[in-house]
């Protein structure tokens, strides 16, 4: 029969096949076809003749032809036939579905459906015909019969497409039905639709499926629908990502969570790599996927960034067209929840309202850590954005070699954190990517020389890490070599970095340390000076890191040192014989610099210490080498006065007079060197010979140090040829060598003091001696502090750089104000004697901590360690704070009038920088120091203290004090001391926990002084008032404290119209006629600007939700608005603000910065209720109406603040135009009004456009919530122009020149244009 019919095709005419056809059964015709599919042969030929047969003109034959493609269908889905046999089955289908007549098409499609509805299809092969039939469906214009009643074609298929959709999917092949969607013309409903679908899907598939069913996704998304897209496949791996890491599993993503690590982070990358393909071929997926999270930075930023979207946005920077684009949003996006972050931390009614959430840098650098899991096309844009960061928002200025940041402190703080960001990311990758490390070490060194002008300390940092974290790797890395080369010409202080970060290596490297030498060698001849400064630098740094055999264990390490690094140090050849001769070299090629300049040798001395310290063993070299430098300026003769050659010391070169050797450093070098060496060598020597010859040198120095003592003491201003009577001014050059000089023996002077403290052991006589040669340091300190004139300035920054060592300071204070040993009475009371010696010690403990506070380190010996000066801070602290709440202020002064501040008032001066430089840069140590300061008590004790209840007990000791200075008279108040003891409570406070009960009484003490007690001292009030709004914030919102004090302020300086009598309020004391304006009023104003802030910021917040909610279509589904409790919070706030701004409105405020201040803060007020309003607008687009609370809001507005802003700016215009005229003569005097009067009415033109604004927009959602705001709000009254005749007379009676530009005073307009050009134009018409 299959012969009959193929040999019946080829006749011209059909109706001989047709009969034939006809003549076999429906089960007869299936089974030949069956036949001829499963042998394979000639099935195309075959199904061609019966389709040829089947002419869809007759109902017989279209029947016929639909029951042949449903015998198809099954033989295709059964599996049993070759793959391109069924491939040939399919495409002859697909050609002639176009034939079908509608009815029949629908019912095609609805076996599908059924068939996917019922889960019959077996490889889904068959669904390549589904798009064809839908196709060839939209093109039937008649009504069919479809579901439950006539559809015309376009309608049909999308009841199909909506079925298909509802009817749940089989997992295998879910990918096939989506792919079936990309060859079917779909409208944008449909293709939400579809989307919509396949994104449930997800769920359902196992990790390994999801892939290549985003790729069918990403396919069908170039017909539309590709934010949905987008939104959903990072939507979908957001929550997977959050219930990975939480672990949770009690939902329907339980099982991909249950999945490991490695390989959801493999899919993730996959189908990552997918996204940026179908970027790279549709650049308008980039612009909707940029869109759509740009859109989500103004609402919650969580719920479109997370790990999988910033690693998704990383790779798209290899495409270069969005690479610009995707760092400034990633930029964007770091710095905005860093400022969010600081924001919620300093307002606790933030905090009630929004929770915390997720920081951006977690995420990031989450994306890090993921990146191991072969995200090799992440890592790229990471190292990128790393740079970018630590670019973009490191140290941008030098001042006094110390990097400073720009700006207001929240932006200061967030710049540091962007920066610390950058440095983690390049850190972290430089950790599991080893391919990409050498470009990161490239491009961090390159910085490095390359920025000489800018600061580098933030790579400085990160090259340090990193070498900690792999010096092995790094010991053959050429690039560092390299930089050696360039030491030359870096400056000083980047060399120190360099070298310190570089230390690890050189103890793992010979061919680098070798290269370091050569360098170092070389710069030690150059012609730059600081190049050689460099070099000695360079050189120390070696000789205090390689240690010598036999040297004295050193507690104290610049730098730790890993525990590789030390093994393979100790494994390697560099034995401790070997650095013994290496150091000696150095030691020999640092004599040279002995003949240089005296910047050079000032170096050399301060760093010989630290070298002693940590090397022992090179003691007598070092010793010698110093011994020999004294002698060439000492004087031999015992009765020679005076001991030393000065005049040796300062060389004439030219015109130019300068210092050739630093004297003084030199003797401070050789006499803590001795009193080291007395301490830890010679207890443990037993008289071995070879000692004799150093221990003779010792004894030596030990005999010129204590001749040079005697001689200084007995030596008059006279013998030293600098009398009261010689040159010190800095224009000649005798003066400026007599300044020179005296500077020598005023050091000279401090270091002989410390040096016979050391080896008193408390004799009576040698106090003597030290208070002697105080004498002798205060002569020549007064004389250049009355002779200095001009240059006084510069002599003091000189002196306050003081010889005497941070632990001698330590030790002087504390047997000078708590040493009660018996047998210590009579010789203390020697020093005791002499107030002028207890203020210079206390002084000199000031100048040390301000030294550390400037510049992050101190002069002498240990100023760079910071665990030594952290404890000697402590014991200073100890000292002064017993000093000042022994001895009151009050009660030292009372004894005695002395000129300058009084010991006790020197000591809080101390206490309050101390406190500032640990917060500074001990803020980890906190704990520590205040453990310092406390009572000793027993170890189980001191471990249950909190920071909170510490600090808590110190900040009682100074309440009482502030108290004690309150209860004094007005007269005898001690606004200095008061100041200072305001500045350390508030330093303490914020060592306070807010939850605290500590911090509530802190709080309340606070408010108590506030109200209870009056002071017309302005800057007593401006502190106070600070750190009470510092604390208030942390507790609750300020806006009610706000409107009390305005009421204060109103009632003190009475009303704008002078008729009223206001009733004053007396809620806090301190707000009095003095003090109310400016101090207060600006302050108050500047809190209020501050609530505004954070009232926008949840304006902007609450909006982006509302787009959010939009976008996704949430917002009708839930029954409360989410953001009800935001809005209600807003609406008290601004409410609290209109009457806060109502009183101060009708304050008569003198002219200036408060009536200018004011102006702009209601402007502000204006626009932040117009963004309220627009808010509400947008809200009522879905369907919701404006609350209660709102119109109440409103209402407030329009009758407590709208009209008495105009009678303000009545007053400030009046008050303006009364100014007393000036004379004709007198120009200078009339300009200066001139721009007196123009900078105060400049903020009303935008005050007034400011009120029209937030009105326009009134009126807009009064149309659209069908309720009458305005019924509240006063229409101003027109005010095109007023002139004002004294001003008008006066440009008038000028010369006529620039009359254009200054008639612009004399008009002022009040609508809604740029004020400046109405008021010129009014002027001249």
């Amino acid at each position: 029969m299959d012969l009959k019919i193929l040999s019946l095709a080829t006749d011209k005419t059909t109706d001989k096949l047709q009969e034939c056809l006809q003549s076999l059964k429906a089960d007869e015709l299936a089974s030949l076809l069956q036949n001829q599919a499963v042998k394979g042969r000639a099935v195309g030929t075959f199904l061609r003749a019966i389709l040829k047969g089947s002419p869809c003109s007759e109902e017989d034959g279209a029947l016929r032809r639909y029951k042949i493609y449903s015998c198809c269908i099954q033989l295709v889905e059964s599996g049993d036939l070759q793959q391109d046999v069924a491939s040939e089955i399919v495409g002859l289908l697909m050609l002639e579905v176009h034939h079908f007549p509608g009815p029949l098409l629908v019912d095609l499609a609805n076996d599908f459906v059924g068939a996917v509805r019922e889960d019959r299809l077996v490889n889904g092969k068959s669904l390549e015909l589904l798009p064809i039939i839908l196709t060839a469906l939209a093109t039937k214009k008649e009504a069919l019969a479809c579901g439950k009643g006539d559809l015309n074609g376009e309608e049909c298929k999308r009841q199909l497409i909506d079925t298909l959709c509802s009817v749940r999917w089989a997992q295998r092949y879910m990918i096939q039905l989506t792919s079936m969607f990309k060859d079917v013309r779909l409208t944008p409903e449909e293709m939400n639709l579809v989307v919509a679908k396949v994104l449930t899907m997800f769920s359902k598939l196992n990790l390994q499926e999801i892939p290549p069913l985003v790729y069918q996704l990403l396919v069908l998304s170039s017909k539309g629908s590709r934010r949905n897209v987008l939104d959903g496949i990072i939507a979908f791996f957001r929550e997977l990502d959050k219930q990975h890491s939480e672990e949770q599993s009690d939902d329907e993503l339980s099982e991909l969570a249950a999945a490991p690590a490695d390989e959801l982070h493999h899919v993730e990358g996959t189908i990552i790599l997918h996204i940026v393909f179908a970027i790279k071929l549709d650049c308008e997926l980039g612009r909707e996927l940029l869109k759509h999270l740009k859109a989500g930075q103004q609402g919650d930023p969580s719920k479109c960034l997370c790990p999988f979207s910033i690693a998704l946005l990383l790779s798209l920077t290899r495409i270069q067209r969005f690479e610009e684009q995707v760092f400034d949003l990633l930029k964007t996006s770091v710095v905005k929840s860093f400022k969010d972050l600081q924001l919620l931390q300093g307002s606790k009614f933030l905090q009630t309202l929004v929770p915390q959430r997720t920081c951006v840098s977690t995420m990031i650098l989450e994306v890090v850590k993921n990146s191991v899991h072969s995200w090799d096309h992440v890592t790229q844009g990471l190292i990128e954005f790393g740079f970018i960061l630590m670019d973009s928002y490191g140290p941008k200025k030098i001042l006094d070699g110390k990097a400073v940041e720009i700006g207001s402190s929240l932006s200061k703080m967030t710049n540091q954190h962007a920066c610390k960001l950058g440095a983690n990311i390049l850190l972290e990758t430089f950790k599991i990517h080893e391919m990409i490390r050498q470009e990161i070490l490239e491009q961090v060194l390159n910085r490095v020389v390359t920025r000489t002008s800018s600061p580098i300390s933030h790579f400085l940092d990160l090259f340090s890490d990193i070498i900690m974290y792999a010096p092995l790797i790094l010991q053959n890395c050429s690039k560092v070599t390299e930089t050696f080369d360039y030491l030359f010409f870096l400056p000083l202080q980047t060399v120190q970095g360099l070298l310190k970060a570089v230390q690890p290596l050189l103890k793992i490297s010979m061919s680098m340390r070798d290269s370091l030498i050569l360098v170092l060698r070389k710069a030690m001849f150059a012609s730059q000076l600081d190049a050689r400064k460099s070099a000695v630098a360079g050189f120390l740094l070696l000789l205090k890191n390689f240690k010598v055999l036999g040297s004295l264990p050193s507690s104290q390490c610049t730098q730790s040192i890993g525990v590789t690094q030390v093994h393979v140090d100790v494994h390697s050849r560099y034995s401790a014989v070997a650095n013994e001769t290496f150091c000696l070299e150095i030691i020999d090629s640092l004599k040279r610099c002995l003949g240089q300049q005296a910047d050079v040798r000032l170096l050399l001395y301060e760093g010989f210490y630290d070298v002693l310290r940590r090397n022992s063993q090179l003691a007598s070299s070092i010793m010698q080498t110093l011994f020999s430098q004294l002698k060439q300026f000492y004087e031999p003769e015992p009765d020679l006065l005076p001991p030393l050659k000065l005049g040796a010391c300062v060389v004439t070169q030219g015109s130019q007079i300068f210092l050739q050797e630093p004297l003084d450093h030199l003797l401070s070098c050789i006499q803590h060197c001795l009193a080291w060496y007395k301490n830890r060598v010679v207890p443990l020597q037993q008289g071995d010979e070879g000692e004799e010859e150093e221990e003779e040198l010792y004894h030596e120095l030990d005999d010129m140090l204590e001749s040079i003592t005697v001689r200084m003491i007995k030596s008059e201003l006279e013998d030293f040829e600098l009398d009261k009577s010689a040159d010190f001014s800095q224009s000649t050059n005798v003066g400026i060598k007599n300044n020179i000089c005296a500077c020598l023996v005023m050091g000279v002077c401090e270091v002989l003091m410390e040096y016979n403290f050391s080896i008193s052991n408390f004799s009576k006589s040698k106090f003597e001696e030290i208070l002697s040669l105080f004498t002798c340091y205060k002569k020549f300190s007064d004389i250049l502090s009355e002779k200095a004139g001009k240059g006084k300035a510069k002599m003091a920054s000189k002196a306050s750089d003081s010889l005497l060592s941070m632990k001698f300071v330590s030790e002087l204070l504390t047997a000078l104000f708590r040493d009660s040993i018996q047998s210590h009475e009579e010789s203390l009371s020697i020093l005791r004697s002499s107030s002028e010696f207890m203020h210079y010690a206390v002084n000199v403990a000031l100048q040390k901590v301000q030294q550390l506070i400037r510049t992050g380190r101190v002069s002498g010996p240990d100023g760079q360690n910071p665990d030594r000066i952290f404890q000697n801070l402590c014991d200073i602290t100890r000292v002064l704070l017993w000093r000042y709440t022994s001895i009151p202020t009050s009660v030292e002064e009372s004894g005695k009038k002395e000129k300058g501040k009084s010991i006790s008032l020197l000591c809080l001066e101390g206490l309050q920088k101390i406190l500032s430089a640990v917060q500074q840069f001990y803020q980890p140590k906190v704990q520590q120091f205040l453990q310092a300061l406390d009572v000793m008590g027993t170890e189980e004790e001191e471990a249950g203290v909190t920071v909170t209840q510490r600090a808590s007990f110190q900040i009682r000791q100074f309440q009482r004090s502030l108290l004690n200075l309150l209860s004094s008279e007005e007269e005898d108040f001690n606004s200095k001391e008061a100041l200072l003891l305001l500045t350390v409570l508030s330093t303490l406070s914020k060592l306070l926990e807010p939850t605290s009960p500590q911090f509530v009484q802190m709080l309340s003490w606070t408010s108590k002084i506030c109200k209870e007690y009056s002071r017309e001292d302005v800057s007593f009030c401006k502190s106070l008032m600070n750190l009470f709004f510092s604390l208030h914030v942390l507790y609750k919102s300020p806006v009610t404290l706000l409107r009390d004090l305005s009421q204060d302020i109103h009632g003190q300086l009475g009303d704008i119209d002078q008729d009223v009598e206001i009733e004053k309020t007396d809620h806090f004391a301190m707000v009095n006629l003095r003090t109310a304006a400016p101090t207060v009023c600006l302050l108050v104003l500047s809190q209020a600007e501050k609530v505004l802030e954070e009232v926008d910021w949840l304006i902007t917040k609450i909006k982006g939700s509302v787009n959010q909610e939009t976008l996704s279509e949430d917002a009708s589904s839930q029954a409360v608005p989410p953001n009800l409790l935001i809005e209600k919070a807003i609406i008290m706030q601004l409410g609290t603000l209109v009457t806060f701004f109502h009183e101060l409105v009708q304050t008569a405020l003198p002219s200036g910065s408060c009536v200018d201040t004011l102006l702009k803060d209601l402007s502000k007020i204006y626009s932040t209720l117009t963004a309220f309003i627009k808010y509400y607008l947008q809200v009522c687009q879905n369907s919701r109406g404006i609350p209660n609370t709102v119109e109440k809001l409103v209402k407030l507005s329009g009758s407590h603040l709208t009209p008495v802003c105009y009678s303000f700016i009545s007053y400030v215009q009046n008050k303006s135009s009364n100014n007393p005229k000036c004379s004709e003569k007198e120009k200078a005097a009339v300009s200066t009004t001139m721009a007196k009067v123009l900078r105060e009415t400049k903020p009303i033109p935008n005050l007034v456009f400011a009120i029209e604004q937030y009105e326009k927009f009134l009126i807009q959602l009064s149309k659209k919530c069908k309720v009458n705001l305005m019924q509240h709000m006063k229409l101003s009254t027109s005010r095109d122009f007023k002139i004002r005749g004294n001003v008008l007379d006066m440009v008038l009676r000028e010369d006529g020149e620039d009359e254009s530009e200054e008639g612009a005073a004399s008009a002022l307009t009040q609508q809604d244009k740029e004020p400046a050009k109405k008021r010129r134009k009014k002027c001249l018409s």
